[in-house]
């Protein structure tokens, strides 16, 4: 197999960078030496077969998962073993959407939005926060009147919205989504990904995308990391990827999934969909 390579891209600086980490359940080894640089102001998608701790390794950067070895650095500081106030210094500089968006059943929208508002910044007015709430929800896509709603009343791609209208709650420098588009119809995944896109040329931001979706991975990544073997074993370009002879990236890439998003890509290069009307 053609060795690890990390694209020209990256940087001496990187914005996360993960080096020897280990992570286990009990005697399950699910990381073992994984490496990996983030560039700064890129999009990168992460990839592997099913078990191959993509969640994990998010888990891992974000401080929800305790490494047995291993060391991660974001913004330039260690992440592990920190106390609770430096923790919080650089937590407040990412956001996160989990999978399905994870909002609270009992709260509108508009108070799941707010919630890292009152975490960090207590102090911060009642009609400030619902100001910027508002503002928020309507960055992420979403109408208006969906502020006041239950999750309960949204549709599943709506929720989604409204989990990265909170993750966008903090002005974040870097955003972890983790499969933002599963379980969307293709006009809606399409829809997400050209948001995303848009919020990442607009604000600045770094984001890591841990993503099944081929389609994704065409339209928006600049580079995409392989989980494979409990470790990355490539990161790159798409193109670059395709170069290496590991079967694993050989199948996914080049299999009928894959082939078909080339297709779909090239469609959707010529016939851009317009942003507003997808609210899916």
């Amino acid at each position: 197999m053609t060795a690890v390579r990390q694209s020209a891209q990256t940087t001496e600086n990187p914005i996360i960078r993960v080096r020897g980490l280990k992570n286990c359940f009990g005697e399950q080894v699910i990381h073992d030496g994984l490496d990996l640089d983030v560039c700064r102001g890129e999009i990168i998608g992460v990839v592997g077969g099913s078990g191959t701790g993509k969640s994990v390794l998010m888990r891992s950067i974000i401080g929800l998962q305790t490494p047995v070895e291993g060391s991660i650095e974001v913004f330039g500081e260690n992440t592990i073993g920190r106390d609770e106030t430096e923790s919080a210094e650089i937590r407040k500089r990412w956001g996160i959407l989990f999978q399905g968006g994870a909002l609270f059943s009992t709260l509108t929208v508009s108070e799941n939005v707010q919630v890292p508002l009152k975490e960090f910044y207590p102090q911060i007015d009642p009609v400030l926060l619902q100001e910027i709430a508002a503002y928020k929800v309507v960055m992420s896509g979403l109408p208006a009147e969906a502020a006041p709603k239950y999750p309960a009343e949204l549709s599943g791609g709506m929720k989604k919205r409204a989990g990265l209208a909170r993750a966008l709650a903090l002005d974040p420098e870097l955003l972890f989504l983790d499969e933002p588009t599963a379980g969307l119809d293709p006009i809606g995944a399409a829809a997400f990904d050209e948001l995303t896109a848009s919020l990442q040329k607009t604000l600045g931001l770094t984001v890591f995308l841990i993503t099944h979706d081929l389609d994704t991975l065409y339209a928006i990544c600049d580079r995409v990391a392989v989980l494979a073997d409990k470790r990355v074993i490539a990161v790159g370009t798409i193109d670059e990827l395709l170069a290496l002879d590991h079967p694993w990236i050989q199948e996914y890439f080049n299999g009928p999934r894959g082939r078909a998003a080339v297709a779909g890509i090239g469609k959707r290069d010529a016939a851009p969909a317009p942003l507003a009307d997808q609210r899916t």
